[in-house]
């Protein structure tokens, strides 16, 4: 008699496949539209971490944001950027956001058109640690959250493989929460991360090219889910090329 093995034993595990754009442009979008959504005095701290928040959302508008998210923020117990974003009624922290217990600061998010967003949370949860990983990584190590923040402002419109971008001054200089003037200024800054950038005379675009680290960085997709080398698990974190990310 011919033994017919069970399903158990021959199901193979069916591996996820990301739906809808990818992660680079989710974050662009996402930029986008806090950009309309957050008040213009809203600062370059708080901005990555309404990313973080808006993008890593449950069902019910709640977030949870694990120490190796607010590390690579590189926010702590910084109180301004929280302060900021429940000023302007934007979210709120809910009473165990000081992460006293099991190192978590959780959130209530109060704005209904994220609610409606359409990719499923995991793809949305990879375009985060995208997001981290160019706003803490690479040419970005720097401490000041104003570079930061460009940088991957400036990512979210490269094209990973050339390392070049272009788009309207006035949209990454919206996006980045600053006037055109201002963010000049910033990008003057940003010798450790540009090879060059100009502003085209006839059209106003800004064109750019960044340094082979953060382009490699940008091309990236969600690495740790992938199975790729240069991870460590630890402890309910991964660490990829040195910057900790949570597994949730």
């Amino acid at each position: 008699m011919t033994m017919t093995p069970s399903g158990s034993s021959v199901a193979r595990r069916r591996v996820r496949q990301p739906k809808g754009p990818g992660d680079q442009i989710r974050v662009r979008e996402m930029l986008s539209y806090l950009a309309a959504a957050l008040p213009g005095h809203i600062g370059a701290a708080a901005r990555p971490l309404a990313v973080q928040c808006a993008l890593r959302m449950d069902s019910e508008g709640q977030v949870r944001l694990r120490t190796g998210v607010m590390r690579s923020l590189r926010l702590g117990r910084e109180p301004l950027p929280w302060s900021e974003l429940e000023q302007s009624r934007w979210l709120r922290r809910t009473p165990n956001a000081t992460g006293a217990a099991d190192g978590v600061v959780t959130a209530q998010l109060l704005d209904g058109v994220l609610f409606a967003q359409s990719p499923a949370r995991p793809d949305r949860r990879s375009a985060a640690d995208w997001a981290l990983r160019m706003a803490s990584g690479g040419c970005t190590a720097a401490g000041d959250p104003s570079l930061r923040l460009t940088v991957l402002c400036l990512a979210a419109h490269t094209d990973a493989r050339a390392g070049r971008g272009c788009a309207e001054l006035e949209r990454i200089a919206r996006d980045r929460g600053l006037a055109p003037a201002e963010l000049i200024t910033v990008l003057a800054r940003l010798t450790t991360c540009l090879i060059d950038w100009h502003v085209a005379a006839n059209s106003g675009d800004l064109h750019w090219k960044l340094l082979p680290e953060a382009s490699v960085s940008a091309d990236r997709r969600s690495m740790w889910r992938q199975g790729e080398p240069g991870k460590q698990r630890k402890n309910g974190h991964l660490t990829l090329d040195g910057i900790d990310l949570p597994l949730e």
